[in-house]
């Protein structure tokens, strides 16, 4: 029984080995790539969402202007 239980945990763990074909390195190399183009979506959608604010916000400042400039009178 023990020899039984024995070997079938051999095979097990020899079959959990074999099933990985990717090396440590290519793990690593590949989840960094992962993440270096997952960093640049974000940061291409972040610098279009503050530009389209800085484009408003540059609106809003020059519409201030405008009213104070045609509602003050000078005598």
């Amino acid at each position: 029984m023990k020899t039984m239980m024995m070997l079938t945990i051999a095979v097990l763990m020899t079959m959990t080995m074999a099933k990985s074909d990717e090396t440590i390195d290519t793990k690593v190399k590949n989840y960094i790539v992962k993440e270096w183009t997952d960093t640049k979506e974000y940061q291409k959608a972040s610098w279009q969402k503050g530009k389209e604010q800085n484009a408003k916000n540059w609106i809003k400042i020059k519409n201030l202007f405008t009213k104070v400039k045609n509602n003050v009178t000078q005598n």
